[in-house]
């Protein structure tokens, strides 16, 4: 694949990196567009955004400094750079900070939370289908060797030096499936937007999909990290995570279905 987009002189312009440029503008757009579909301030929704956007970008940083201190001795200024957070442990750690930062943005300025949670679902998906395609073109977060016949080989040095891709081995395109499934969900999330009745239920949608993609794809990772008892992985746990936040906002939209609807809900037959 293509590691490197460009190349002038002894500057890199890393494939990935472009793609998480071009997926952060993407979410913004979406963000602006949703906000006033749904009646927000697209000014506080794009202000929430850029504050989830560099939360998670120095976080992620920071966590794959933890993760690899001694390479970080070794080369800090690599280590910091554009084409290092290929990790998905520290992906998903530092959207888990980027979330807990926003959700005091939300109450600061006074938001409401189902609904803006919504406003965000659908750019998340779009924001994170984009980056797994740019993954898939640098060769980041590569998949499990595999015989399959849509498997693919990577074969370009610097995949190997960037993010530890093997080489000339047949994977897993797992980037593709992640991708695939939130261009899907994206497309979902659109669609439902003008049609959804209760605050939550777009968010909890991208929870529920989001949370298994997480987990079930992970089997089909190479080199998985922070394996817990040979059995389950952090990303693993933060796909569990997202699952139960789903649960929890359904139920509350189901709580405010039945207040609206108090006709419809169950009662003993007479």
């Amino acid at each position: 694949m293509y590691p490197r987009l460009l190349q002038f002189g002894h500057i890199a312009i890393p494939t990935y990196g472009v793609f998480a440029a071009l997926a952060i503008l993407a979410a913004l757009a979406v963000a602006v567009h949703t906000a006033r579909r749904l009646a927000l301030s697209p000014d506080q929704i794009w202000n929430l955004c850029l504050t989830g956007i560099f939360t998670a970008f120095i976080s992620a940083r920071l966590l794959l400094v933890l993760f690899h201190l001694h390479d970080f001795l070794d080369h800090p200024f690599w280590m910091l750079g554009l084409v290092t957070v290929n990790s998905n442990a520290a992906l998903s750690g530092s959207l888990a900070i980027a979330i807990c930062i926003c959700y005091g943005y939300i109450y600061a300025h006074g938001l409401p939370v189902r609904q803006t949670l919504d406003c965000l679902a659908p750019a998340a998906a779009l924001g994170l289908a984009v980056r797994s395609v740019g993954a898939f073109a640098a060769g980041s977060e590569y998949g499990s060797p595999s015989s399959v016949p849509w498997g693919v080989v990577y074969t370009h040095r610097l995949a190997w030096l960037w993010s530890g891709t093997p080489l000339g081995i047949r994977v897993h395109p797992v980037q593709m499936y992640e991708a695939f499934v939130l261009f899907v969900l994206f497309a979902v999330l659109m669609w439902l937007l003008p049609r959804y009745a209760h605050a939550g239920d777009l968010a909890a949608l991208f929870c529920f999909v989001y949370g298994p993609e997480l987990y079930f794809l992970d089997y089909f990772r190479g080199g998985r990290s922070f394996v817990l008892a040979d059995v389950v992985s952090v990303v693993q746990l933060t796909g569990v995570a997202w699952l139960l936040a789903g649960a929890v906002l359904g139920m509350q939209a189901g709580q405010e279905n039945r207040k609206e609807d108090p006709e419809n809900s169950c009662s003993p037959a007479e």
